[in-house]
């Protein structure tokens, strides 16, 4: 899976000059703006890595809840710590130098990891909302659907899956040289801003990775509302000594994660283009880099009763020992 397409970086066909490296523009227009937003976004990364971080080791640590829906919220919070790596920190460090030059590599690579976790994030919420269908609709038989090797091979195949996805789009884009300026209007390398720079096929391009965001993000987006109608029935059809109402609690923790997370990505892929202003997308972009990676640590431990207890008992359990 190789995501190093090769493009010339130096003179192309009719001797026009090429780009060799960007200038990510981001917040370069609100100068008197840098050290809050500095601060702003610092804060915000600490307090997502260290709630990722928590939830992996709440889990990791605690027996009880090394079933499939924490394991897998294990590798959502994985994902979601990685996610912010891609972005935040060279956002963070543009913000305090003069200089926002990235090399064309950097960006390719920024490119690809950024769409790869989006993508695996796409369909490990998809595959979080299947366990939580076969858990409830077929309850007998969920030890042997979601066995451990089960959900291992799913996993990798979440994995996998989001990053060819990203390796074709990564490909699509630097396959061609870029002279049509070094500015990309944008805090990260992000797909439409640098498709504009592209020499040729730009269109073409763009058509191709709005259908592949397409499959991406609307068939994920409907497997879940598909498991969670299936869930609801069931649920519905259940009497109340049973419990399982709630459930609810749980499924609509996922359920707030799901629509920020696809809504966000909807907006901002889903259109060949928007004609919108870069405003607009760079806060829809920080609200989808920023925002949205804080909310699973804040939904999935406040609202979620079992994490609650397991962080309780983990940290009497710590000052016990250290007494």
């Amino acid at each position: 899976m190789a995501i190093w397409c090769t493009a010339p970086e130096k003179l192309w066909g009719n001797g026009t000059w090429l780009v060799t490296e960007f200038v990510l523009v981001g917040f370069s227009n609100l100068p008197h703006l840098r050290t809050t937003l500095f601060t702003l976004f610092l804060l915000t990364y600490l307090v997502t890595l260290s709630g990722n971080v928590t939830i992996i080791t709440i889990i990791h640590v605690d027996r009880t809840l090394h079933t499939p829906m924490y394991r897998f919220l294990a590798v959502l919070s994985l994902s979601e710590t990685c996610y912010t790596l891609v972005t935040i920190p060279n956002m963070l460090a543009h913000l305090l130098m003069e200089s926002q030059a990235i090399s064309i590599p950097a960006c390719r690579a920024q490119m690809f990891f950024f769409l790869g976790l989006g993508c695996s994030h796409c369909f490990l919420l998809t595959l979080m909302g299947y366990d939580r269908y076969v858990a409830i609709c077929h309850p007998l038989r969920y030890s042997m659907i979601m066995r451990p090797t089960v959900c291992l091979c799913l996993g990798a195949l979440v994995c996998c899956s989001g990053f060819s996805v990203a390796s074709i789009e990564t490909c699509m884009i630097f396959s061609s040289p870029f002279c049509h300026g070094a500015r990309v209007e944008h805090f990260f390398c992000d797909i439409a801003p640098v498709l504009k720079l592209s020499c040729t096929q730009g269109a073409l391009k763009a058509l191709g990775i709005f259908f592949l965001s397409v499959l991406v993000v609307l068939i994920s987006f409907l497997l879940i509302l598909l498991s969670y109608t299936f869930i609801v029935a069931t649920i519905v059809k259940m009497p109340l000594a049973t419990g399982c109402h709630k459930a609810f609690s749980i499924y609509a923790a996922h359920l707030t994660v799901v629509i920020v997370h696809f809504g966000c990505a909807a907006i901002i892929y889903l259109h060949p283009d928007s004609g919108a202003s870069p405003e607009w997308d760079h806060l829809v972009a920080m609200f989808y880099t920023v925002v949205t990676p804080l909310l699973n640590p804040v939904v999935y431990t406040l609202r979620n009763k079992e994490v609650r207890v397991a962080l309780r008992r983990i940290l009497a359990h710590g000052c016990g020992g250290l007494q």
